[in-house]
Order: structure tokens, then C-alpha cells, then sequence
């Protein structure tokens, strides 16, 4: 493994973080969450025509880049770091890669393009919220918990008799499941005795589906409430016996990656600016970060940022690693987002500043894709740290 950025991938950090300086500052993320989409289309557009950031890692087949997760994880350090909304996340880290994985040739040359060059965002929508469950983060995801079982609840699938399928049920804390212009559905088939989770593809237009904009605790990470009443739908593959759960589980353990690098970045903005205000911010006649004390938390957050980096690239080179570099850098964001609060002073505690910004940020993705000591437990037990493994969780005390 070479540590070492090429050439590409620098310039890759530098283009994007020049436009996102120019165009995706607090002023700018504050009007953008308050639109229609929860994100800005026009910035969304130059990131996908200009950079082709959606098509990144999508094969060059399909009008991709044909990147790896770290140039992918790169982009999404430096928009974590603006923390700017956009549909980047949901479409191209969830999404995609599942389209992908489960896609029928037919499907992937259909969606796989509209992706990479921007006309197309996706999502992925699973029943409960529980999307770290299902992603297999937090839980083993084989077990029918989080998608609400055969029998009742979740989202059943039954087919139309026309070679398509009818979706009844609803789904919460969709990530931009609001204006996403497809919906990946996680959904269960076959009736109680034979239940099986299937995903199936939703178009924004079908019939039967409502979508609800919550109020979230992140305005830069749009949630919505989906709801399918005997809606329209595709199923995703082939219902050939593939492994659903698997590449949910193969898809979340490179998202962690790519979620980490991006609270990476969401942490070091805001070190950043919590040490140029400290530089600036004048006590008993010197500024305040010449005093020791203040120096000492700095370097502090500072070690926490660059390990939490250090975790995040090597995740990306090896997926296996994902969850427990996603841990990391989440209780750095929240950490380091604390912190600068405090050494803001009173300007931190006030909605006119942007640190509560980070706070929010640093808090709703631990609730979305956490909590750290889930995400901690949960990649103890695979390793078999404390005991053996059940569909349930960890056994422990249970010798391997």
C-alpha cells in the first residue's frame, strides 16, 4: 500500500476545494438547505459536469471515471468540510453501488449513466430508519429485524401479475428521499413462511408515492418520510436468489469509508476555523491562542483529526476496515465540533455562527449511521474480540 497521494487525486482535492471556497460557504449552505431540493441544483450541476463527481468511482463503461473508493473519499473530505448539501451521498456512495452490484445489464446501462453525469440522484430507502442495520454497520443485517419482518410491517413487495410489482408500506429518514429522482426499496417478499428482502427500484412519478420532507436536527442532510400505497416498482435484479444482505453489507463497508472521510472533513473545517478565531480573539491583551491551555486542546483535536484520516484512507483501501474508521471519525467530528464551541466563547453558542453547523452535523450522523459504540461493538463481535457470533449480535464471553 502506497500512503501517498498521486498527482490526480491532489488535484482532485485542490479543484473541488477552490469551487466549494467560492461557492460553498456558510452564506451559501445556509440558502441552499432552505430550497426546494435541500441542496443547491446549480452547484450540483458544476459538480457533476465540470468534476463528474456522481461518476467517480461508476465504470468508465457507464460514463464513469472509473475511480476507487479514494478518490471518492477524497470529494467527499472536501465537501464535508464546506459541509454542503448535495445529493452526493445518497446517490453516488448508496446507490450507485448497489445498481452496480444487484443490476441487471439492462438496468445498469439504463441508470448507471443518468448517474455519472449528474441528470439522475437516487437514494436508498429502508422501513424504520434503521439504515446502519441494514447496511450491516451496527448489526448483522441478515437478521429480519430492521427490515420489519415477513409476517407484519416494513415494506411487502407482491407481484402485479404483469411482470412488475406493487410496494405497500413506508419508510422514515430517507436521506434526500425528497427529491431523489429514484428510490432504492428495501422490501419484503414471499410472505411470512418464505420472507426475503428484495430491493426494488421506485421512480419519483409512480403512482401511490408520497414523500414528506422532515424536519431534521442537520438541515444539510435532508430526511424525508416515504410512503407507498400499492406503488409501482421494479425489482432490482433478478429474484434469481441473489445475496441482498450481502452487498447491502459490501456496499456499507465501503459507504463507512466514505462516511468517515467526510466527517473527516466536517472536523477539520471546523479545527480550522476555531484556530483562525483564536489567532484573532484578544484576552487580557494577547490573543488567546498564544496561552498554553489553548494550545494543549488544540493539539489535541489536531491528533484526533489526522488519526481519524489515517483511518478513513486506509478504509478506503480496505472496505474490511470501514466500520471501525467510521467509529473513529465520528467522535472526532463530535469531539473537535465541541470543542469549538467552547473555544468560541459566547459568538459559538448563537444561531448567526457557523459552529452549531458542525455540532448538528457531527450529532445527526452518529443517529443516522451510528452510534459509535454500536459501530464499535458490532466490529468487535465480526473480529470475534469478545466471543462468537449470532444472527442477534455478539455472544460474549463466548471463546472462539
Amino acid at each position: 500500500m502506497d500512503a501517498a497521494f498521486t498527482a490526480e487525486q491532489d488535484e482532485i482535492r485542490r479543484t473541488l476545494r477552490d469551487l466549494l471556497t467560492k461557492h460553498g460557504g456558510p452564506g451559501e449552505v445556509r440558502a441552499a438547505v432552505r430550497t426546494a431540493e435541500g441542496h443547491d441544483p446549480a452547484l450540483w450541476h458544476r459538480l457533476a459536469q465540470e468534476l463528474g463527481l456522481p461518476g467517480l468511482a461508476i465504470a468508465e463503461e457507464y460514463g464513469g471515471a472509473g475511480c476507487t473508493a479514494t478518490e471518492l473519499a477524497l470529494a467527499c473530505e472536501e465537501t464535508g468540510r464546506a459541509l454542503l448539501p448535495s445529493p452526493l451521498l445518497a446517490t453516488a456512495v448508496l446507490a450507485a453501488p448497489l445498481i452496480a452490484a444487484l443490476g441487471t445489464p439492462e438496468q445498469r446501462a439504463e441508470l448507471l449513466p443518468r448517474i455519472a453525469d449528474g441528470t439522475l440522484t437516487a437514494t436508498l430507502a429502508v422501513p424504520g430508519g434503521s439504515m446502519a442495520a441494514a447496511l450491516g454497520l451496527t448489526a448483522d443485517n441478515r437478521a429480519a429485524a430492521w427490515a420489519g419482518g415477513g409476517r407484519a410491517g416494513g415494506i411487502q413487495a407482491r407481484p402485479d401479475g404483469g411482470g412488475g410489482w406493487r410496494l405497500y408500506g413506508e419508510a422514515d429518514r430517507v436521506l434526500d428521499g425528497h427529491s431523489a429522482g429514484l428510490l432504492l426499496v428495501a422490501a419484503h417478499t414471499g410472505g411470512y413462511p418464505r420472507s426475503r428482502t428484495l430491493l426494488f427500484l421506485v421512480s419519483a412519478e409512480a403512482e401511490g408515492l408520497a414523500r414528506t420532507r422532515l424536519t431534521s436536527m442537520d438541515e444539510t442532510r435532508p430526511l424525508a418520510r416515504i410512503e407507498l400505497r400499492d406503488a409501482a416498482a421494479r425489482l432490482l435484479g433478478a429474484d434469481d436468489g441473489t445475496d441482498v444482505c450481502g452487498a447491502l453489507a459490501d456496499t456499507g463497508s465501503r459507504a463507512a469509508a466514505v462516511l468517515a472521510a467526510e466527517a473527516v472533513g466536517a472536523a477539520a473545517g471546523a479545527l480550522e476555523r476555531t484556530v483562525a478565531y483564536v489567532k484573532e480573539r484578544e484576552q487580557f491583551g494577547r490573543a488567546i491562542g498564544s496561552f498554553q491551555a489553548v494550545k494543549h486542546r488544540l493539539a489535541d483535536l489536531y491528533v484526533r483529526v489526522e488519526a481519524a484520516r489515517s483511518a478513513a484512507y486506509y478504509a478506503a483501501w480496505d472496505a474490511a476496515a470501514g466500520p471501525l474508521a467510521l467509529a473513529q471519525a465520528l467522535e472526532a467530528a463530535r469531539i473537535v465540533a465541541g470543542e469549538a464551541v467552547q473555544l468560541h466563547g459566547g459568538i459559538g453558542f448563537t444561531w448567526e455562527h457557523e459552529a452549531h453547523l458542525y455540532v448538528k452535523r457531527a450529532a445527526a450522523d452518529e443517529l443516522l449511521f451510528g452510534p459509535v459504540h454500536r459501530l464499535r461493538d458490532h466490529a468487535a463481535g465480526r473480529a470475534g474480540l469478545f466471543g462468537a457470533v449470532t444472527a442477534d449480535g455478539p455472544v460474549h464471553g463466548v471463546a472462539v
